[in-house]
């Protein structure tokens, strides 16, 4: 057998290994007691009368036993697997695939493409450069999928922003899943730009001031030395200087139903003047008609009636289809009136608000009645499913100065975590120590809190370290990790840990404690679907982990869901000490919650229609602070998400959103017959209703049957400078980032890019098999010889 004297012997299966001890002894035995050796080997010898010589007979014995040991032995390690491991190096043919974004976004940088492309092939390695990108769409993502390799490499000149095809997150994917490297090039800046946005609703009523958002945002930061001026109809609304933070609102009202305009210049002397302007389009409709019910007398009717069309009822009617949404305030089950109607009413798509009190959900007997299906919550509290938590406690030397910190959040987090949960501890530096296993939190919180109180600061930080140590703890059934630490580490290391949890389904909640490094623990929290929170904004963590059976101290509402209509760039500070006793029905959203972590503000779609709930309140039983500013803002886009459309009603064009250069928008049009147009062709797609396609090819205002939509300058030029995405492809693949004057420095990564190291293995089993085969036939045939010999000499 030819084995590499230097290749190390593994075995697939070396449990087999253990029969050669056992298969010794029974060979034995079995040698031993199965008669004489010449009557075991058929040999014998009658020269001396028939006696057997006692030595002459062991030795037979023992030889016998040598050969068929050595037989069974090779037998057992062939079935071992032995397999030889050894590592060969292969040298490609390195060569570099440059991706080249020649977009308009690449502007505001220096061209070095071409000078990068030279500077590499006079290092002997061959270019093939490809454009990615071009004029207002920069497809990058699709380049990257359309180029990579199996193990081959890329250099990516371009800013990242990308416009059209594939994300870049799905083309890194693609790359880690074939064992590409993306590598790209830093670019320098030589010019600046600026662009200004305006946000605010499409859809607006007669004579209720709305609220726009204007937002400028630059290369090198809010050009504080420029004016914006925003107009409404050509009439100037507010001209301001921009901000540091380069936001401000306007509000307006408008006072004629029909389309309008709300325009945001930018005067400022940049790279591009196409966006320096934004425009954008309102329908203002008439006051959307909405039922209130409710037998009280409460605040809340006057401050809906400030914004819709009210109608005031005691119960619910049998006929309400005049009305766009059904307010229902603090009316117990048996004084609804006609639920069946309201059912009717949300499943066709119509509205539900339900607003809760001292007569209403388990105080109203709304367990057992027919409004309980409507709803986003149910009647009664609800213990909540049980989680597995994992409090990862940073002890390292960057922690120390504030170790008394650390102890104190921990003690913190703790209390937060319901009695339903198990929780274990882990503690790190360069290394991960078990503290305390996972335990109830109902029998073991005590014990808990007197290690944490016992822990030590020690040596380096890494992070990486505790997270792989707290979802070792975790085991495969997955949960939660919550990190508490500064995140002064490397990133690479700590976010590749970070992916490893996320394949294993691990969450991570990143707290930061101290001088954080918010990179680090921002980029954990994402890569495992979790979330990034500081040290004082922790009291979010008894929304997701509270209980009933226990309460915290404070009571102001917490925004759950930040992406919802309703809640979506609001931060209340309303304080909600009453809550009805309900909780989330599985697929609805919890949207608000009380400081203690009951449910405030919940929210789903129900048939074609939405229903959301208010569940939270006032001291007194009333709506208290969630009617005053910003809090209110919940409670009107509560309506209004409720309503819906508020043109569904509406004959004529009921659609026509805004949309950019080189992107088509779909104009909506409902009626009897289709609508005669000289510029669209309409489709009906519904009874009674009609669409067409747009795709406008210059920016400004478009007028369509009676309507309008706004026209913006291209995405391209939305988003300038180097994208973070890019960025983190190159960290996810293991690739580098160059400067455009280092050709040298990326021949050579591309060189070593190009070996490859590859694992070999071989396997002997075969050779143990011959060899045990060789032994047996040898000694089968040492046999036949001594036999015939003694044969050859009986007289």
């Amino acid at each position: 057998m030819n084995l590499p004297l230097d290749a190390p012997v593994e075995f697939t299966r070396p449990v087999v290994l253990a029969a050669v001890p056992v298969a010794a002894v029974v060979l034995w035995l079995l040698v031993r007691g199965s008669g004489t050796a010449t009557e075991l080997t058929g040999d014998s010898d009658d020269r001396d009368g028939g006696r057997t010589d006692d030595v002459a007979d062991r030795r037979t014995r023992v030889a016998l036993w040598a050969t068929r040991f050595v037989v069974v032995t090779c037998l057992v390690v062939a079935a071992a697997g032995p397999t030889t491991v050894s590592t060969t190096t292969t040298a490609g043919d390195p060569q570099v695939t440059m991706l080249v974004d020649e977009s308009a976004s690449m502007g505001v940088h220096s061209p070095v493409a071409d000078d990068l492309e030279a500077g590499i092939e006079d290092e002997g390695v061959a270019v093939n450069r490809v454009t990615v990108a071009t004029g207002n769409r920069s497809r990058v993502g699709s380049g990257i999928v359309a180029n990579v390799r199996p193990n081959g490499s890329l250099l990516v000149v371009s800013d990242g922003q990308v416009t059209g095809g594939a994300s870049l997150s799905r083309a890194t994917s693609l790359a880690r899943s074939v064992n590409a490297t993306i590598n790209r090039v830093r670019l320098t800046q030589n010019q600046s730009d600026a662009r200004v946005s305006v946000s605010g609703p499409r859809k607006a009523s007669v004579g209720v001031e709305d609220r726009f958002g204007v937002t400028v945002a630059g290369l090198d930061g809010a050009p504080t030395d420029a004016t914006v001026t925003v107009s409404a109809d050509g009439s100037q609304v507010a001209s301001r200087q921009v901000p540091e933070d380069g936001s401000f609102t306007v509000t307006h009202t408008f006072n004629d139903t029909g389309p309008h305009r709300v325009t945001a210049r930018l005067a400022s002397d940049d790279a591009y003047a196409v966006n320096d302007v934004y425009r954008k389009t309102v329908q203002v409709v008439e006051q959307p008609r909405v039922l209130y019910v409710s037998r009280g007398d409460y605040a809340f009717e006057g401050y809906l009636r400030e914004l819709y069309n009210v109608t005031r009822a005691a119960s619910v009617p049998a006929d309400l289809n005049d009305y766009y949404a059904v307010v229902v305030h603090d009316v117990a089950a048996p004084d609804l009136g006609n639920v069946g109607a309201l059912q009717e009413h949300v499943i066709d798509g119509g509205g539900l608000l339900v607003v809760g009190g001292e007569h209403a959900y388990e105080k109203g007997q709304y367990g057992n009645s027919r409004i309980s299906s409507l709803l986003p919550v149910e009647v009664g509290g609800s213990t909540g499913p049980k989680s597995r938590v994992v409090l990862a406690v940073d002890v390292s030397g960057s922690a120390k100065s504030g170790m008394r910190v650390q102890k104190a959040l921990a003690l913190d987090v703790l209390s937060q975590l319901g009695n339903r949960h198990e929780a274990g501890i882990v503690a790190f530096e360069r290394n991960a120590y078990r503290v305390a296993d996972l335990v109830s939190l109902k029998t073991d919180r005590e014990t808990l809190k007197r290690k944490i109180r016992s822990l030590e600061s020690g040596g380096g930080t890494r992070i990486s370290a505790g997270l792989l140590g707290a979802s070792k703890m975790l085991g495969e059934n997955g949960g939660t990790v919550i990190l508490l630490s500064d995140g002064r580490d490397s990133a690479k290391p700590t976010f590749a840990a970070a992916e490893k949890l996320a394949d294993r389904d691990v969450r991570v909640v990143s707290v930061g404690v101290g001088s954080v490094n918010e990179r680090v623990l921002r980029g954990v929290a994402e890569r495992t679907g979790g979330s990034f929170l500081l040290a004082d904004e922790t009291n979010r963590l008894r929304v997701r982990f509270g209980g009933q059976n226990r309460r915290y101290s404070g009571d102001h509402a917490v925004v759950v869901d930040d992406g919802h209509f309703v809640t979506r760039g609001v931060s209340p500070t309303a304080s909600l000490p009453g809550a009805n006793q309900v909780s989330v029905k599985e697929g609805a959203d919890l949207l608000v919650a009380t400081g203690y972590g009951a449910p405030a503000v919940s929210a789903w779609r129900f048939g074609l229609g939405r229903v959301g709930a208010v569940t939270a309140y006032g001291a007194d039983g009333s709506l208290g602070d969630l009617r005053s500013k910003p809090n209110s803002l919940l409670l009107s886009r509560s309506v209004n998400w409720a309503i819906g459309d508020p043109q569904r009603k509406a004959t004529g064009v009921v659609a026509a959103p805004d949309t950019r250069v080189g992107e088509s928008t779909t104009v909506v049009y409902a009626g009897e017959n289709p609508p005669e147009s000289a510029d669209l062709s309409f489709s009906e797609v519904a009874p009674g209703r009609y669409e067409a396609r747009s795709a406008p090819t210059r920016p400004g205002y478009r007028e369509v049957l009676g309507s309008a939509y706004a026209v913006n300058y291209p995405a391209e030029y939305a988003a300038l400078g180097a994208s973070p995405e890019l960025k983190r492809a190159v960290e996810r693949t293991g690739g580098r980032t160059f400067s455009a004057d280092s050709p040298a420095a990326i021949a050579s990564a591309v060189e070593r890019q190009a070996t490859r190291k590859r694992r070999v293995e071989r396997s002997w089993d075969w050779a143990f098999l011959l060899a045990g085969l060789l032994v047996f036939v040898g000694e089968v045939c040492a046999r036949r010889l001594r036999r015939r010999r003694g044969q050859g000499v009986i007289p």
